[in-house]
């Protein structure tokens, strides 16, 4: 197929990724489907930092694909990595126990108690394949398990070993025994940080490979009896391919003939290059702990040609963050997924946060409040697009975010603003006839028939509710009028309880609730409720203030809550007016 020079929509980094990648596979394979990558391992939960390692191709290989170009996006699953450390906070996971399978394939450790799945590696595979699924993101899965313990690898395996002298002095440039040089407080080693930074991503619990009596060796047999990698190869023929190895672990040795032993693997250094040759990988994005000097993909790129192959193009890519949390690591346990995150956002939003960044630009996924912001960001820029006044970088983000080269992703029908939908969740504790009766008041020209018309926004919004405000700030509104709170009141704040209780019925709506609100104040003052920010002077913020949480108090016992418009319709008119003194 002939190239496509370049998308109309040429302002977004995505498009300039697709124009080299095209062009590259056309330059090493003419004629074949481009190939992009990920890796991801299933050592434990798979996190939203993970998720940039699978986004970044996807958006790049759905481009391509919208161009009429056959592409796959393989996603490795290093499911045959050792098991390096028990995460924490994982349900059905005694620490202790689990420490005893330390150094086994990821696949032969034991699902948590309770999984439905027969071990470790697919518990939490299937649990990122299931979000992948709901973000829209087309794949062909690869089980390094598979490709391993099945010899699909045996001839690479012995062309590493051949090969290991070449593979041992392009490593050797990146050893050294001297004296550490000075390093700032607090900074890592390169190795340590990588190997950190890597937990979950594939490089984790990988060393250069064994340094035993056999010389280097780039292949870590797993022990025949306690499964374990934690073995030394102590001599091996080439011509025969007779290897012998003993394990530290529990004593055990043997001696297997390598051309038909598929217990083992390639150390991470050499197998993923190893793989970017055997898959004709055109472009994998890397980590920024691969991409120092020495660490994997740096390496790597050295290592492929030993193989017959190029390194991928892709670019660096930053660190995932979660409002108020650190950097994310699958070993520390408590780390937000993409199934958590779809639990309270839909996969329009979540795809548009990493659509919208560049690869090597850091952003956080929020939980906190920050959620409603990020919402509002996105429903203008639905509008923009809508009446055409969006740009065309902001345009194209939206469009990856709203649609894959197979269609449109499932969308609310009636997209009501979350940050109400959350207030109204939040105040109807549950009840789906209140909630509707509230919704529908919302727009009275245009009222909403069926809950269902604001599902799935409306889900998402109560369980963000439900498991990410705390107790103390959820909204409980007055069973009875504070007395002495309205007894002790002055004639200035009454005169604006009289203001609001005599436009309530007019104005009873979203927006004219809104309107109203904000004009007592104005009024007050002798200004028109019509008056914009502009035309008065800065005491009247200071009095709309004032006002308003003399309403809170009134209405949910506290300075702050919801949205006062959103309140005031959920509590209802009958309910607000005796609250209020009326």
């Amino acid at each position: 197929m002939p190239i496509v020079a370049q998308s109309t929509e040429t302002t977004d980094w995505v498009s300039r990724f697709a124009d080299e990648v095209i062009e590259e596979s056309e330059r090493r394979a003419p004629g074949k489907p481009v190939v992009v990558a990920s890796g991801l391992s299933p050592s434990g939960p798979i996190h939203l930092g993970n998720l940039r390692e699978v986004m970044t191709p996807h958006l790049v290989a759905d481009e391509i694909r919208r161009r009429g170009h056959q592409v796959r996006h393989l996603i490795s699953w290093d499911d045959y990595d050792r098991y390096r450390k028990v995460p924490e906070g994982i349900p059905g996971v005694d620490k202790k126990s689990y420490e005893e399978h330390i150094g086994k394939p990821l696949t032969s450790v034991p699902a948590p108690q309770g999984s439905s799945h027969p071990n470790w590696a697919e518990h939490f595979k299937a649990a990122m394949v299931e979000s992948l699924a709901e973000l829209g993101v087309e794949f062909d899965g690869i089980s390094q398990t598979a490709q391993y313990t099945s010899g699909v690898y045996r001839e690479q395996i012995l062309h590493a070993i051949k090969h290991r002298g070449d593979i041992d002095a392009i490593l050797g440039q990146y050893r050294t025994k001297k004296a550490p040089a000075k390093k700032q407080q607090g900074q890592k080693p390169v190795d340590e940080a990588e190997l950190e930074a890597a937990e979950g991503s594939g490089a984790a619990g990988e060393d250069d490979g064994s340094s035993g009596t056999a010389g280097y060796f780039p292949y870590k047999p797993y022990c025949g009896n306690c499964e374990k990698d934690l073995t030394t190869v102590t001599s091996y023929d080439d011509d025969s391919t007779e290897l012998t190895y003993a394990c530290t672990a529990c004593g055990f040795s043997e001696t297997v003939r390598l051309n038909e032993f598929n217990r083992g693997k390639l150390v991470w250094k050499v197998d993923w290059p190893m793989r970017w040759a055997y898959e004709g990988v055109v472009f994998e994005p890397s980590g920024v702990d691969h991409s120092s000097p020495g660490s994997s993909f740096q390496v790597g790129g050295q290592i492929v040609g030993i193989f017959g192959g190029k390194q991928p193009i892709g670019p660096m890519y930053a660190f995932v963050g979660i409002s108020g949390m650190a950097k994310m690591s699958s070993s520390r346990g408590g780390v937000p997924t993409p199934a958590d995150a779809l639990k309270i956002m839909e996969p329009q939003l979540l795809r548009w946060l990493y659509a919208r960044r560049r690869p090597n630009q850091s952003f956080k996924v929020a939980f906190d409040q920050e959620i409603q912001r990020l919402y509002d960001e996105w429903d203008r820029l639905d509008a923009k697009v809508a009446d055409g006044s969006v740009l065309p970088a902001d345009a194209a983000a939206h469009s990856r975010a709203v649609r894959t080269a197979a269609g449109e992703l499932p969308r609310t029908v009636r997209p009501l603003p979350y940050r109400t939908l959350a207030s109204v969740a939040d105040i109807t504790a549950g009840h789906a006839d209140q909630a509707l009766r509230i919704l529908s008041e919302l727009d009275p020209e245009q009222p909403l028939t069926s809950l269902d018309e604001a599902r799935p926004r409306y889900d998402r919004a109560e369980a963000w509710i439900n498991t990410h405000v705390p107790a103390d700030q959820r909204t409980i509104v007055r069973d009875e009028p504070d007395g002495e709170l309205l007894k002790s009141l002055d004639e200035a704040s009454l005169q604006s309880l009289r203001l609001l209780l005599d436009g309530l019925a007019e104005h009873w709506s979203l927006d004219g609730l809104t309107h109203l609100v904000y004009g007592v104040p104005k009024v007050q003052a002798g200004f028109s409720a019509d008056a914009t920010p502009k035309e008065l002077p800065p005491e009247i913020k200071t009095a709309q203030r004032s006002f308003f949480a003399l309403l809170y108090h009134l209405l949910v016992g506290r300075d702050t809550g919801p949205r006062l418009p959103t309140l005031l319709l959920a509590v209802g008119q009958e309910r607000v007016r005796a609250l209020l003194g009326e």
